[in-house]
């Protein structure tokens, strides 16, 4: 029967199937052929225990019959148990693709940790005569006790393997930008906007102010140049008002680098060699840095990543949901709550529209959109209806003497 589908283009490559990584075959002829002497083994221990001399199977004594059976039933249930191990280490490969290699290796301690608790916990066990009654609570033990100390070592994994990482050849763990102390560069302390972020709860620990960038809002301070000067003393004013923020730590440390002439080399210097993090609002300086491999706190990319999701002059579709306080008004919602305010819009009431935004507005309880429907414009005051042009009064004479 012909395909139904069309045939790919000159060029273009049929698309490929992910291939399913399954157990190699001689792996599981391995598995068979050592159950296959197992059973062979214990097929001869069993037709041993016949005499010799006796024919169980025609010329066969029972060594040679017993080798036979065993042989053939470990052929057939190896197979069965080479293919069930197969696949419970596939399963169990699936499952553990998500889990760390942090959270194995922490979980493994703990198992070590619990079965070794559980022994020597649950050794007076043995007192007892019977070992069909000691064994299995000894092994109940120690089971539980491991299991549960593997659920604490993935737990407590980072406590756990910052005792034992330098001794078991670990990785130390990337420590995040946010708990390191962070070095200001001038650019924001003149923006100003920190002291917002901080009250915020965003920021706050140890903040440091090197000598380089102190020296440079002094000389911006002392500047002839208006625009210069006001800058230096709001920088300076910034770093005064951080310094009094509960939960903010601001120090000033003598750190500086002769060696490098500008700001900024010196403060991604600084950065490598005491291996803090740098907190700008200069966007080159965060790249430059970065490559230099400084952590950067770039309150710019912050600024970004919370500006409005619509802008002005841009369409988007809402479904106005109510009308508005306003005269004509309606209001809709975008996918992230934001309320659109639709001058004109009442007549469309529980219909998804084409609005233009005219304004966004960001307020105390968030922001707020304004927009008109396509060819309207937006509501303004009313103009008066000119009327006949009214006569200039007569100059009047000066009272002055």
């Amino acid at each position: 029967m012909p395909s139904t589908g069309a045939a790919p283009g000159p060029g273009v490559s049929p698309p490929r199937r992910r291939a399913v990584r399954r157990t190699p075959t001689f792996v599981l002829e391995a598995l068979r052929f050592l159950v296959v002497v197992f059973f062979a083994g214990a097929g001869y221990q069993v037709g041993s225990g016949v005499d010799s001399s006796t024919k169980v199977l025609g010329t066969l004594n029972g060594t040679a019959v017993g080798l036979i059976l065993g042989s053939g039933l470990g052929y057939v249930l190896g197979g069965v148990l080479g293919r069930t191990t197969a696949s419970s280490a596939e399963s169990a490969r699936t499952r553990l693709h998500e889990t760390s290699a942090e959270e194995l290796i922490a979980g493994g301690m703990g198992v070590i940790g619990g079965v070794l608790l559980g022994a020597g916990v649950a050794w007076p066990v043995f007192l007892l005569r019977q070992p069909y009654l000691s064994f299995p609570l000894f092994a109940f033990v120690c089971v539980s006790l491991g299991y549960v100390g593997y659920l604490v070592g993935a737990s407590k994994r980072s406590g756990l393997l910052a005792l034992f990482g330098e001794v078991a050849g670990l990785a130390p763990r990337e420590v995040p930008a946010s708990v390191l102390p962070r070095v200001l560069d001038t650019s924001v302390a003149i923006d100003g906007r920190i002291v917002d972020v901080v009250r915020a709860g965003f920021l706050h620990g140890v903040f440091w102010v090197p000598t380089p960038v102190l020296g440079e809002l002094q000389h911006f301070a002392d500047s002839p140049d208006d625009a210069r000067r006001a800058k230096g003393r709001r920088g300076l004013e910034v770093l005064e008002t951080l310094k009094r923020e509960p939960g903010v730590d601001l120090e000033v440390v003598e750190l500086d680098v002769p060696a490098v002439p500008e700001v900024d080399g010196k403060l991604v210097r600084i950065c490598l060699e005491s291996g803090a993090a740098l907190l700008t609002l200069d966007t080159n300086l965060a790249k430059a840095a970065h490559l230099a491999g400084v952590k950067v706190l770039n309150l710019h990319a912050l600024a970004l990543s919370l500006r409005p999701p619509v802008s002005a002059g841009e369409d988007v579709t809402v479904h106005l949901l109510k009308p508005g306080t306003g005269p004509g008004q309606a209001v809709g919602y975008l996918d992230d709550g934001t309320m659109v305010v639709v001058e004109q819009g009442r007549p469309q009431l529980g219909q998804d529209v084409t609005v233009q935004v005219g304004s966004v507005v960001v307020t105390a309880n968030g922001r707020l959109v304004f927009a008109t429907l396509p060819g309207t414009a937006p509501r303004t005051a009313r103009r008066r209806t000119p009327g006949p042009p009214v006569p200039a009064p007569s100059p009047q004479p000066s009272q002055r003497p």
